[in-house]
């Protein structure tokens, strides 16, 4: 096989939403967390290889809030109560510390820590072990640049007596510090030519949308929008103005580059950057192949211009595989999986290929932060003639490049704008927005200049995409009620400062009530199915556990495979799973099911076009996929964690379940449910 050398761009998108407050206090601690475990690490892995290179989009959000950590009690909610003593605490308070605690990611996190597993796993903390709890809480989120570089951390981490209140607050301090170098280090990397750095539109708005509504339409036809929908456009333009102003006062320079947030674009947003000086933005390969008329993925391993603006267009699928596929394999399996992926793109010449994706939220589901998997993976590069790792501002200079005539609307989700539209939810925050709007326009005159620019900050920051995420059926989260509580303040604070009462409706909350309960339900009694294939009897797996895979959600959309939900159970002597979904893309012979236990490291494959049964193990393809797993199988295991892959050849198609492992416990009796 002839090669040509392979640009590889690897981009990584910054960003947390803006969690102040009416107060200006930020009522999440994400971007700490994320600042100690991931903004300065990715930067710092990638610097340690020689040669390799990366582009990194910091939206403005992250940067004010990270410029906070000057004063972390004041500016920090949940930092001010794990600062206190714990006799201090009110219940409320105590109670809401512990539960964003435990939002911690059990696996990958809270297990490897023995200490935080056991203090995890309490019904009820003393004072002392809360103490201990909030500590290794905090080492938890230290990545793995602190784990191994400070000295503080290594101190606690190798701590063996309790730790005192002292503790907390020099640990405290030490994290403080830290976040003041991030921002700084990402500045001497761009100076060295390691990375390029680019921004986001300023509050992380879907740009196309505050210009016209109607692009939701455009994107998808079925889609339902608000009835009163108004041009926001001058909005539009202050976003995008307002950041290039903070870049500049941060880095010392304009940007060059623009990530759209959540990768959304339309010909106006495009006219919009180009006019203030902007080279090159980055989207999704949806938007390439909808705005070509000839689909040909040949297409996709080049930058295009459109109207003098250079474009990378994401590979879905390979930017996937390490969001969402990686984090089951080691770091050798997964960086060598990647590398046969691009090895044949290397035959076409001159190929550019464009791997964007979030830069924070999916380590915390890797082992280690997935420092094996960049460790292996840059150091691949460094050896590997064929693939030479470029920044976006050099691949905007490419040669080789494509020319659109017209660019289609539409984000990098599923290339349309529904994940922030459409939804009687996410439409009625939008006509809260536009309902603020025009009484904003109607009292504005008796304002003065002041109040009207801090009006206008509260509107930039209501439209910010991640509210509207949360928003509807496609997203879970345990904090959708803050999250809802924040967007309405912001829109509730400009009625304050028009000195006029809010409407009533801006108090009535807007998300339902939402939790894992929406996609994981456990088994309530033994099942003993037939496995046939058919969907013959609702009675046969009544009592099933069940996984809505089409309800999951993660911190980034992605696309959505063709099994929709899995019910599984157990009786005394066999396991048993259900796949349903799209049967007829399923009964192929080019497909392969892979089921791995964990507990065992033993792989078990079914073609999905034959049945099967030997060896304790029955699989049957018909109207849905059926499976028993004979407990000889598992000899020894009180409980075992199970996983599923279906397979194109090397291609990964979907792994399940979406959130982990599903597991199993085999001694389990019902006995709970049992009733008379």
């Amino acid at each position: 096989m002839s090669q040509n050398s392979l640009n590889l761009c690897f981009f990584w998108h910054m960003h947390q939403p803006d969690y102040r407050g009416m107060d200006g206090v930020m009522s999440m601690p994400w971007v700490f967390l994320h600042g100690i475990k991931d903004y300065y690490e990715m930067p710092w892995l990638l610097s340690l290889y020689k040669g390799v290179k990366a582009s990194f989009n910091i939206t403005a959000p992250l940067i004010e809030q990270l410029n906070l950590y000057k004063e972390p009690l004041k500016n920090d909610y949940f930092l001010a109560l794990w600062a206190k003593e714990p006799k201090e605490l009110e219940e409320k308070e105590r109670t809401w510390l512990i539960k964003t605690c435990k939002s911690t990611q059990y696996e990958t996190m809270v297990k490897p820590i023995e200490q935080f597993r056991i203090l995890y796993n309490k019904e009820v903390l003393n004072d002392n072990e809360l103490i201990d709890f909030e500590v290794l809480f905090m080492l938890s989120w230290c990545g793995n640049y602190l784990r191994h570089e400070n000295i503080f951390v290594k101190e606690l981490f190798k701590k063996e007596k309790k730790y005192s209140q002292e503790d907390k607050i020099k640990l405290l301090d030490t994290l403080t510090e830290f976040i003041k170098t991030i921002l700084p280090f990402y500045a001497s990397l761009e100076k060295q030519g390691i990375i390029s750095l680019s921004t986001t539109p300023y509050n992380h708005p879907i740009l196309p949308l505050l210009l016209n509504m109607e692009n939701a339409k455009y994107a998808n036809e079925h889609t339902t929008i608000v009835d009163n929908h108004i041009s926001l456009r001058d909005d539009a333009i202050e976003q995008v103005e307002r950041s290039i102003k903070l870049f500049e006062d941060t880095f010392g320079s304009k940007p060059r580059g623009f990530w759209p947030a959540e990768g959304a674009v339309d010909e106006e947003s495009i006219a919009i950057y180009k006019e203030r000086g902007i080279s090159w933005i980055a989207t999704d390969e949806a938007i390439l192949f909808r705005s070509l008329e000839d689909d040909t993925r040949a297409n996709l391993y080049k930058p295009y211009d459109f109207n003098g603006l250079s474009i990378g267009f994401r590979d879905h699928a390979l930017s996937d595989l390490i969001g969402f596929n990686y984090r089951f394999k080691s770091g050798k399996d997964a960086s060598d999986h990647f590398m046969q992926i691009l090895e044949p793109i290397a035959t076409k010449e001159d190929s550019t290929v464009f791997v964007i994706l979030d830069g924070e939220n999916a380590w915390e589901f890797f082992h280690d932060n997935a420092y094996d998997f960049f460790n292996t993976l840059y150091s691949r590069f460094v050896s590997t003639t064929w693939c030479k790792t470029v920044t976006m501002d050099e691949a905007s200079k490419i040669k080789n490049r494509g020319t659109l005539e017209k660019l289609a609307s539409g984000s990098w989700i599923h290339g349309n704008f529904d994940t922030w539209s459409g939804h009687s939810e996410k439409n009625r925050a939008w006509e809260l927005i536009y309902q603020t709007k025009r009484d904003y326009e109607h009292h504005k005159k008796d304002i003065s200049e002041d109040t009207k620019k801090e009006i206008q900050s509260q509107f930039l920051v209501a439209q910010c995409s991640d509210w509207f995420w949360w928003y509807g059926d496609d997203h879970v989260t345990e904090f959708g009620s803050e999250f809802d509580t924040l967007f309405r303040e912001h829109l509730i604070l400009i009625y304050k400062l028009l000195n006029a009462h809010p409407p009533a409706d801006l108090f009535i909350p807007i998300i339902s009530h939402k939790s894992e309960a929406s996609f994981l339900i456990k088994p309530q009694c033994s099942i003993s199915p037939l496995i046939d294939g058919k969907d013959s009897s609702f009675f046969e797996w009544l009592g099933a556990g069940s996984i809505d895979e089409s309800k999951l959600y993660s911190t980034m959309d992605r696309v959505r495979g063709p099994i929709e939900k899995i019910y599984y159970g157990q009786n005394d002597n066999n396991i048993y799973l259900a796949f349903e979904g799209e049967m007829n893309s399923l009964k192929t012979s080019d497909l392969v099911l892979e089921i791995y236990i964990e507990e065992m490291q033993r792989t078990i494959s079914f073609s999905m076009n034959e049945d099967y049964s030997e060896n304790g193990v029955k699989f049957a393809i018909d109207e849905r996929i059926e499976l028993e797993l004979s407990k000889m199988n598992c000899v020894e295991c009180r409980q075992i964690h199970l996983r599923f892959e279906i397979l194109q050849g090397k291609e990964i198609i979907q792994t399940m379940p979406g959130y982990g492992a599903l597991a199993i416990n085999l001694d389990e009796k019902y006995t709970a449910n049992w009733f008379v």
